[in-house]
C-alpha cells in the first residue's frame, strides 16, 4: 500500500501522510451519526489512549517542570493513572453504547470529553510515540 493509499486512511500529520485535524473531526462527525462507528471510535480511542499512557509510565521519565519538587514528579504519574481509568472507561462506553438514545448521548459525550485527556498526553510528550526512527 503506497502512501497516497495510506493517507486516504490514516491521515496523520505526525506520520507525514496528510491533514490528521481534518479527518479527525469528520471521524468525529461520522461517529455521531452511526453507532457502529461510535463504538469502534470509542473502543479503539480508549484502548490506544490506556496505551499510550502505559507507554508514558513504563518508558519515558517525567521532564521539565515535573522534576521541580517531588509533588509535582508524583502528580505526573498520578494524572497518568487518571488517564488510564479514563482510557478503560471510554473503551468500556464504547462496548456499552447501543441503539438506545440515551446510551448513544452517553457515547457522544464521552467521545467529545476524550479530546482533553489527548491534549494532555500530547502536552507531555506523548506525540513523540508516534515519531519515526
Amino acid at each position: 500500500m503506497g502512501n497516497a493509499a495510506l493517507s486516504a486512511f490514516h491521515g496523520d500529520v505526525e506520520l507525514g501522510l496528510g491533514n490528521g485535524d481534518a479527518n479527525a473531526v469528520a471521524g468525529m462527525v461520522e461517529a455521531g451519526q452511526d453507532v457502529a462507528r461510535l463504538r469502534r471510535a470509542l473502543f479503539a480511542g480508549g484502548v490506544g489512549k490506556a496505551a499510550a499512557v502505559l507507554y508514558l509510565a513504563l518508558f519515558r521519565s517525567p521532564a521539565g517542570l515535573f522534576l521541580r519538587n517531588n509533588p509535582l514528579f508524583y502528580s505526573y504519574y498520578i494524572v497518568l493513572v487518571i488517564v488510564v481509568i479514563f482510557g478503560v472507561a471510554e473503551a468500556w462506553v464504547g462496548l456499552w453504547a447501543s441503539h438506545d438514545r440515551r446510551r448513544r448521548a452517553v457515547g457522544m459525550t464521552m467521545l467529545w470529553l476524550s479530546v482533553l485527556p489527548l491534549l494532555f498526553l500530547a502536552g507531555i510528550g506523548g506525540s513523540a510515540i508516534l515519531k519515526l526512527k
